[in-house]
C-alpha cells in the first residue's frame, strides 16, 4: 500500500496542494493536519471584518472543513498539531487533546505558515494588547471592542497591518495613534508612497508618530497607555503589527535546511533538502524574479500558487512554484498604494544593477473626465541594460496598475519595451498615455541622456 501524502498546515498553501493532489489523482490518500480549527481562510480580509465591512468572521472562509472532506475527499484533521518530523522513518508525530500518535508519509508538505512578531515590549500580556495574524485574533479584537468600548487605540508598526487597522479602528469610533520607528510608513513601497500615505493618515485624523520607538504598555490588568521615548499616551486598545516570522522550528529540528532569509530553503519545485519533503507558503523561501536570489515575501497568492504547483508535482507532472516580484497593494482610507520588484537602490546595487528612477504625478483618467485624480508613479530600471526593476503607485484610484509592471518584471522587459505596450484607453479609465506608459517615457528619456 502506498503511503499517504501528508500536509502540515491547513491554510492557503496546504489546502491548495491537498486539493490539487485529489483533483489530479483522486485515489491518492491525502491527510492534512491543522492545529487550529480554521482552514482555508482569507487572512487579508480580517481588518475589514474588524472594521465592519464583513458581517461574519466565517465569511472569510473560502472552503469549509466539511467541504474539503465530503466534496474533495481530503482527510482533514483539525485540532491536530504536528510536533515532530522524522525524515529517516518518514513519519510525523501528531498531538491532540486526547492522544499522541505517529503517522507515516510517502510525501510530506510543510505549510506551517508564519506568526506575528511579538517584540519584547513591557505589557504585551495586558488585556487589550493584540497582534493580528489569524482568525481567532481577529475575533478577539472585535469582541474586545464590543465588550469594553475603548475610546483610544495605539497601533505599533506602519506596514500593511498597521495601515489597514488604522482605518478599521477609526471606523469603529476609536481615536487612533500610529507609531512607526522609521521616517515613513510603508517603507518597502518607497519614499513617494510613504510620504503621501502618511499625509493622508494625518488628514483622516490618525495621530501619526514617525521615528518613534515604543517602549511598552502600561495598565493594571488592561492596557491604558502606550509608553514611548516621547512620553506616555492613552491607549485602551493596542495592535502590534511589526511584521511576521516564518514558522520553521519544526522543519529545523528535523534537519530541513533553512535559507539565508530564515525561511525554509526550497528548489524551483518547492522541494527541500529531503527529496520527499516539500515546503510552501509563508514558511518557505521563493526566488525573486528580478534578482534571482532567495526571498521571503509572505503573501496569499505566493502561497496558493506554490501549493497548487507542488500538488501537481507530487502527482507526477513537475510544475515550478514560480518566482515572485513581491507585488502588493494596500488600502489606506481613500488611497491605494502598490509596489512590485526592487525599489531599494542599495538592494538593487547588491544584486549587480545600476538603478535609476523617476517619480511622476499624473492623472488617473483623461483630464477632462469627471473623477480624475492624481496618481503618483515611481519606476526603477537598470541604467546599462534598461531592464525594468520595480515600481510603486499611490493615488485615490489606479493603484492596481501595478500589475502591468509586475508582468513586465516577469517578462524581463526593458523600459523601451514597456513604453511600447499596447494598453487600453478610454476617458473614464485612463489618459491616452496610461500613467505606466508616461512613467516609462520619462524614464526612457532619462536613460537616453
Amino acid at each position: 500500500m502506498t503511503e499517504p501524502v501528508v500536509v502540515i498546515g491547513g491554510d492557503a498553501a496546504g489546502m491548495s496542494a491537498a486539493s490539487k493532489v485529489k483533483r489530479e489523482a483522486p485515489d491518492t490518500e491525502v491527510i492534512v493536519f491543522e492545529q487550529g480549527e480554521w482552514v482555508s481562510y482569507a487572512a487579508c480580509g480580517m481588518p475589514y471584518y474588524i472594521k465592519g465591512d464583513i458581517e461574519h468572521l466565517d465569511d472569510l472562509v473560502q472552503v469549509t472543513p466539511e467541504e474539503f472532506r465530503a466534496e474533495r475527499g481530503v482527510d482533514l484533521r483539525t485540532g491536530h498539531e504536528v510536533v515532530g518530523i522524522d525524515p529517516d522513518s518518514e513519519t510525523v508525530t501528531v498531538r491532540t487533546d486526547n492522544e499522541t500518535f505517529e503517522q507515516s508519509y510517502g510525501t510530506l508538505l510543510i505549510a506551517t505558515g508564519a506568526s506575528a512578531v511579538e517584540p519584547p515590549f513591557a505589557g504585551m500580556d495586558l488585556d487589550g494588547v493584540f497582534t493580528l495574524h489569524d482568525m481567532d485574533e481577529a475575533g478577539e479584537i472585535d469582541r474586545y471592542i464590543d465588550e469594553h468600548e475603548p475610546e483610544s487605540a495605539a497601533i505599533v508598526g506602519g506596514g500593511y497591518v498597521g495601515i489597514e487597522m488604522a482605518e478599521a479602528l477609526d471606523e469603529r469610533g476609536l481615536d487612533v495613534a500610529l507609531y512607526e520607528m522609521l521616517p515613513q510608513v510603508l517603507a518597502p513601497f518607497g519614499e513617494a508612497v510613504g510620504e503621501r500615505v502618511g499625509d493622508h493618515l494625518s488628514e483622516q485624523g490618525v495621530d501619526l508618530h514617525l521615528e518613534t520607538a515604543v517602549d511598552g504598555f502600561s495598565g493594571e490588568r488592561a492596557v491604558d497607555a502606550v509608553e514611548t521615548e516621547d512620553g506616555r499616551r492613552p491607549a485602551e486598545l493596542v495592535v502590534v503589527g511589526v511584521g511576521v516570522e516564518p514558522n520553521t522550528s519544526l522543519a529545523a529540528e528535523a534537519g530541513i535546511e533553512l535559507g539565508e532569509t530564515g525561511a525554509i530553503a526550497v528548489d524551483e519545485y518547492g522541494r527541500t533538502n529531503d527529496e520527499n519533503i516539500y515546503a510552501a507558503g509563508d514558511c518557505a523561501e521563493s526566488t525573486n524574479v528580478v534578482t534571482g536570489e532567495p526571498d521571503h515575501v509572505p503573501l496569499a497568492l505566493t502561497a496558493n500558487r506554490a501549493g497548487r504547483a507542488i500538488g501537481q508535482t507530487i502527482t507526477g507532472t513537475p510544475q515550478p512554484v514560480g518566482e515572485i516580484a513581491g507585488t502588493a497593494i494596500v488600502k489606506a482610507f481613500d488611497l491605494g498604494a502598490a509596489r512590485t520588484g526592487v525599489l531599494d537602490e542599495e538592494r538593487a546595487r547588491d544584486a549587480g544593477f545600476e538603478p535609476v528612477s523617476v517619480t511622476i504625478d499624473t492623472a488617473s483618467r483623461a483630464h477632462y473626465y469627471p473623477g480624475a485624480s492624481e496618481l503618483t508613479v515611481t519606476l526603477v530600471a537598470d541604467e546599462p541594460s534598461g531592464r525594468v526593476l520595480g515600481a510603486s503607485l499611490v493615488g485615490r484610484e489606479g493603484a492596481k496598475r501595478i500589475d502591468t509592471v509586475a508582468t513586465a518584471l516577469t517578462a524581463a522587459l526593458t523600459v523601451e519595451e514597456l513604453q511600447g505596450a499596447d494598453l487600453a484607453y478610454a476617458p473614464p479609465y485612463s489618459p491616452v498615455w496610461d500613467p505606466i506608459l508616461t512613467a516609462a517615457k520619462v524614464l526612457g528619456s532619462k536613460l537616453a541622456d
